[in-house]
């Protein structure tokens, strides 16, 4: 007896994701990313990279917001991909700003204990031989 084969039942319909479908994806993927699960979460939902991508970048230059289920979705428009792109050098330099921020506050805090450290040695009485 011969075992049905994968397409037996016939071929089946491509799976469909609706914007807010979409939009709920990105901030989960982003979350299983920091948590270094991001592989297993796209495994999980079925899902792939370049899917992510995409709809980072329909999210970025506002397509998503605000469709309905069922309206299709077409490509961007050159101003969309400039406005995707600048949105997401802005958040890529905000993140760098607030790095720095964090770095200049260490900096600032050692640069005081290093002063403190320094004083207080000086205040200290030298040792002499006798």
């Amino acid at each position: 007896m011969s075992s049905p084969g994968p397409r037996a039942g016939g071929p089946t319909s491509r799976r469909s994701f609706t914007p807010a479908q979409k939009l709920a994806y990105l901030p989960a993927y982003d979350t299983a990313i920091k948590n270094n699960e991001g592989g297993a979460y796209l495994r999980t939902e079925g899902s792939h990279s370049s899917q992510i991508t995409e709809w980072r970048k329909l999210r970025d230059a506002g397509v998503l917001a605000g469709k309905k289920p069922g309206k299709k979705i077409g490509r961007l428009t050159p101003e969309q991909a400039e406005i995707a792109r600048w949105r997401r050098q802005l958040r890529k330099t905000e993140q760098r700003l607030e790095t720095t921020g964090v770095a200049l506050e260490i900096m600032s805090k050692m640069h005081e204990l290093l002063e403190s450290l320094s004083k207080s040695s000086r205040d200290e009485t030298p040792h002499t031989k006798p």
